[in-house]
């Protein structure tokens, strides 16, 4: 419930931003650098731009990126998962083993590599990120369809003549969904982790646009008198990673029945 409430939260402050927030954008020279205060509650940075408006713009961009990557990743896991774990045999053999030349390669490095070939811009790091984020959504189908297939339900659904692909995603998919839901949420806070991290090397989302890395990076070369530039949006990825890591455990607690009381 603590994660739900983060979660809400921080998509409700990310979605009111015009509204609670001022221009993230407008420059104030004759207010930069101010510390936090009633005027501005998280400071001013060294064009006088509000942090705490710059915050809730990034969260826009940290969400956004958070669900197309995942979304992406989710959509890729399940349809090599499915077709490996329901075919098997040649099929099962030569997806699996495409999961594991992925697995072998360090993921953040990947996604340097091609981004080094790539204009940096935010849609390019979110389909980089779903690309590279996949495998693990797709052993956990995998896994699943394999113990599914073999039951009465799935063997009565053959029995009568149903196709492939309607015994695939209408009978063994909703009963193999509760892993997918676990893995999408926690997901989310990888997927914010690895955007963060990419705007805070300089080629992730490209300044004026705020993101919670480019705000990181920003403050670095203030950090010892305007500590208020780096300290809350480390905070805001603290908190909003945290509430996505609490989520998931409570989506696997609730959909675990060995768990349950």
């Amino acid at each position: 419930m603590a994660g739900a409430f983060i979660v809400l939260a921080m998509f409700l402050l990310a979605l009111l931003a015009p509204v609670v927030g001022r221009d993230p954008g407008a420059i104030d020279i004759a207010n930069r650098l101010q510390p936090p205060g009633l005027a501005f509650l998280f400071g001013t940075d060294d064009l006088g731009r509000d942090v705490l408006t710059r915050i809730l713009y990034g969260a826009r961009i940290s969400l956004l990126v958070g669900f197309v990557a995942v979304g992406i990743a989710t959509f890729i896991g399940i349809l090599l998962g499915a077709m490996a774990g329901y075919y098997g045999r040649w099929i099962d053999a030569l997806i699996m083993r495409f999961v594991d030349i992925m697995l072998c390669f360090p993921t953040f490095f990947l996604i340097l590599a091609v981004i080094a070939f790539l204009e940096p811009s935010i849609w390019n790091i979110m389909i980089i990120i779903g690309l590279t984020s996949w495998m693990g959504v797709a052993r956990l189908v995998r896994a699943e369809f394999l113990s599914l297939r073999e039951r009465d339900f799935v063997l009565a659904a053959q029995a009568i003549g149903a196709r492939d692909l309607r015994i695939i995603f209408r009978h063994i998919l909703p009963n193999a969904i509760s892993p997918v839901l676990v893995s999408a949420t926690l997901g989310v806070a990888g997927a914010i982790l690895t955007e963060s991290a990419l705007s805070f090397l300089g080629i992730g989302v490209q300044p004026p646009t705020p993101s919670w890395g480019n705000m990181l990076i920003a403050g670095k070369q203030t950090l010892g008198t305007a500590w208020w530039l780096s300290v809350f949006p480390g905070l805001a990825i603290l908190v909003t990673v945290l509430g996505y890591n609490l989520l998931g455990e409570g989506v696997r607690d609730a959909m675990d029945p060995r768990i349950r009381d």
